[in-house]
């Protein structure tokens, strides 16, 4: 048959017992094996640069091209749909004039930063949509991890929905004890009186940006796009118990614990706050 076909008898053979796999082909498939387990993990909301990072941290290197070309492969997007932004309505009669920005650097310009958790935090309120009627959420945002530390859901805006989400950050003693700064936008909310006097009462001094100006609230509206591209648009909520489950889970079990995060250079926020406590304790051992 090699005669007649004209090829080496060597070929045949070769085709006959096939070839053990190489390195290179048994680390691809181990690669594939893992990319689509995080993916299938994380439900579809990691992405590429995300899966990365989290295979990193599971002793897994990895580049990020070698990661997006087994996704494209095997099918793999994460979901992403644009997020509904929000109108924030400002009360003309409220009396902020003695509420600054304190998200500003010495030269005037927006800072998002902070070292020590519990000491800058953000908030801000947004609808969520289910089949029995609108859900309101509000966020309390550590800036030093950017870890979620308090939240509150109800089917009303009233100011006591940004209250209770601030009384769980306190609660779990994510407020500073020596004072927290909580930034807002000029939301009819935290310019109420019954706000302000809740923040004088627990030590929180309140900052505000300008009205209209994103911007001035970022990181709490970036919060707010990832929650709703990465999830809650992909579902349909039949109410606001099955509302509020999906929320709980996204921030407990994805956002807080696994979801990488650039500010923290790759860490998930709850993992940032981990690593500043161990310092402390080292620190003061």
């Amino acid at each position: 048959m090699c005669q007649q076909l004209k090829v080496p008898r060597s070929s045949y053979y070769r085709w006959a017992k096939p070839q053990e796999p190489t390195p290179t082909q048994l680390r691809n498939e181990k690669l594939t094996k893992d990319v689509c387990r995080v993916f299938e993990r994380e439900k579809g909301m990691a992405g590429r640069d995300q899966i990365t990072t989290i295979l990193g941290h599971e002793g897994i290197p990895v580049a990020t091209g070698t990661v997006g070309t087994i996704m494209n492969k095997h099918g793999l997007r994460a979901v992403r749909m644009r997020a509904w932004k929000k109108t924030t309505v400002v009360d003309p009669a409220a009396r902020t004039e003695h509420i600054k920005n304190h998200m500003l650097d010495a030269d005037g310009k927006r800072d998002f930063t902070s070292t020590v958790p519990g000491a800058k935090l953000v908030g801000d309120i947004t609808y969520l949509k289910t089949d029995s009627g609108w859900l309101y959420l509000a966020t309390v945002i550590d800036l030093a991890t950017r870890m979620v530390v308090g939240w509150s859901m109800a089917s009303h805006m009233r100011t006591e929905l940004i209250i209770d989400a601030l009384k769980m950050a306190r609660d779990h003693g994510r407020l500073h004890p020596d004072g927290a700064i909580f930034n807002s936008d000029r939301g009819s909310q935290y310019t109420s009186g019954d706000f302000q006097k809740w923040c004088a009462g627990n030590s929180v001094t309140q900052s505000m940006g300008e009205v209209g100006v994103c911007w001035d609230n970022a990181v709490a509206e970036s919060f707010f796009s990832h929650l709703k591209t990465e999830m809650y648009h992909h579902h349909n909520f039949p109410h606001h118990m099955a509302a509020r489950t999906a929320v709980m889970e996204y921030i407990e079990s994805w956002y807080n614990r696994r979801r990488p995060h650039s500010y923290n250079e790759g860490l998930p926020p709850a993992k940032a706050l981990a690593e500043y406590q161990i310092k402390i304790e080292q620190a003061a051992a």
